[in-house]
């Protein structure tokens, strides 16, 4: 194609922007708290080049790493592409080379045996590095003070799956980083690795299982004691995408499982547990020990969230006829055949964002996005091609839920957690927040806001603004001052 589609992963959020900038002392309305003192890096998926393809999704676009960088009250942007072997390929030949998400087969010939990543869903910060990530191959370490890309990480050459999780979940207290990556083997592999990393960023375990089908598994969950993988039925099939097809389908008719086993046990001493018919879920909350149960939060829907994952499947539903709840999932690790018990937490939404020092751990309360119909029609844009415009505090033991909305017609993309030292305080939350400035859905302003954590029905204490429109994030990461200025890669900001 010689010029951008104009279909949803081509419009208003996610219309491509291309630029690689930085910006110094951004216009703050309020007060920075002291407290917030590093950078709030984004994983932003934009184009280099228009597509091969007229039906191409905003996934499938190429990497991108911002960064707003607190400095004593001031903030400044930089984004940067992340220099994958897949764009270095296409930034020489000037042109797009790689075809479908997904589908090797659909590329240009020219591209066949360069790493397709595109690195563009999960700032990931572990052992003093800072990584980007996405779950079809490696991670790519970025430099956290120049936005560099140093190249792939592989754990020092110790690492053999080829695919690493966009969502691993590191223990607080411990430091150590549990992670995942399915078709570890190769393209449509049913093997999953599970790897643990000490806090120093070490390789220290590495396992291989197999699944009950091909499934993709974008999130986990970890307890102090466990391990859980929730498997949906999203498949792929190396027929179909030979055949130019797409690399996933939703199966409406096939169940879901849980994988559960011992953190720090063998992969023979794994748990099968079988779950509900057709459902999906993209991430997870958390999850924790209760004696010998287990609690599972997750983001679930009747069916896949992602319209062209349910239309390769055979199943035509309208984005606002999709069903689900904020869920909880218990089960009974004492008992010869567990079974899920499943009630409702809140209100639709996804992703959820909780205190570092939560994960794995019993919680009082965690934030996600969600829909408020009297924000008016959702900007288009983000993953799915429709932003929320809502972000949601819940308190899980209780119910309690409060809600922070946005001007009319504006979106809001996934919020970072800030903790404070003060354990009286909850901290403070970064999410972005893109302003419409006119009718047209591509004309919008991007301002950061800061919001008190437990306080989100007040607003913003203090908005940084752009001046320009950004890019929609997939995902983002709060690091801190002292976490950058102990960094294993270093270089002036």
């Amino acid at each position: 194609m010689g010029a951008f589609p104009q279909t949803i992963h081509f419009i208003g959020s996610n219309t491509p922007r291309r630029v690689e900038l930085s910006v110094r002392d951004l216009e703050i309305e309020g007060e920075i708290p002291a407290e917030i003192n590093g950078a709030f890096f984004r994983a932003v998926p934009d184009n280099t080049h228009a597509p091969l393809f007229e039906d191409d999704i905003a996934l499938n676009a190429d990497g991108m790493v911002a960064r707003f960088n607190f400095v004593d009250g001031a903030v400044d942007f930089d984004i940067k592409w992340v220099e994958t072997e897949r764009y270095l390929a296409e930034k020489a030949a000037r042109r797009r080379l790689f075809g479908q998400y997904r589908n090797p087969f659909t590329d240009d010939p020219s591209a066949e045996g360069v790493d397709r990543t595109v690195a563009n869903t999960t700032p990931v910060w572990h052992g003093g590095r800072l990584f980007m990530t996405k779950e079809d191959g490696r991670g790519y370490e970025i430099n956290p003070h120049t936005l560099e890309t140093a190249g792939k990480w592989d754990y020092y050459g110790t690492l053999k799956s080829e695919t690493f999780t966009a969502h691993p979940r590191i223990d607080d207290k411990t430091g150590e980083l549990f992670f995942f990556g399915y078709e570890a083997g190769g393209l449509c592999s049913d093997e999953i690795a599970y790897g643990i990393a000490d806090k120093d960023g070490n390789l220290i375990s590495e396992q291989w299982f197999k699944q009950p089908y091909l499934a993709t598994i974008h999130d986990f969950v970890i307890t102090e004691k466990y391990v859980i993988w929730p498997i949906f039925p999203t498949t792929a099939d190396l027929d179909r995408l030979k055949a130019g097809g797409a690399h996933w389908a939703h199966q409406q008719d096939l169940e879901s499982w849980l994988a559960v086993m011992p953190r720090y046990g063998k992969v023979e001493d794994m748990r099968w547990i079988k779950g509900p018919v057709g459902v999906s879920s993209f991430h997870q909350v958390n999850a924790y020990d209760d004696g010998d149960l287990v609690h599972i939060d997750l983001c679930l829907t009747d069916t896949n969230a992602f319209s062209f994952m349910r239309e390769a499947g055979g199943i035509h539903r309208q984005q606002q006829e999709i069903q689900g709840a904020l869920t909880r999932w218990t089960i009974d690790l004492s008992k010869d055949d567990p079974q899920i018990e499943e009630r409702p937490l809140g209100p639709p939404g996804d992703l959820p964002r909780l205190a570092d020092a939560d994960q794995g751990r019993p919680y009082n309360r965690a934030w996600y996005l969600s829909m408020n119909p009297q924000g008016g029609p959702p900007m288009p844009g983000g993953p799915v091609g429709i932003n929320f415009n809502a972000l949601m505090r819940i308190e899980p033991g209780n119910g309690r839920l409060t809600v922070m909305g946005v001007p009319p017609g504006a979106a809001i993309s996934e919020p970072a957690h800030v903790p404070s030292a003060d354990p009286d305080h909850g901290g403070w939350l970064l999410t972005v927040i893109d302003v419409p400035n006119s009718p047209n859905p591509s004309d919008y302003s991007s301002e950061l806001w800061i919001v008190a954590a437990d306080e989100v029905e007040k607003g913003p204490i203090a908005k940084v603004k752009t001046g320009l429109p950004l890019r929609s994030q997939v995902h983002g990461s709060w690091v801190s001052r002292a976490k950058l200025d102990a960094s294993k890669l270093q270089g002036k900001a």
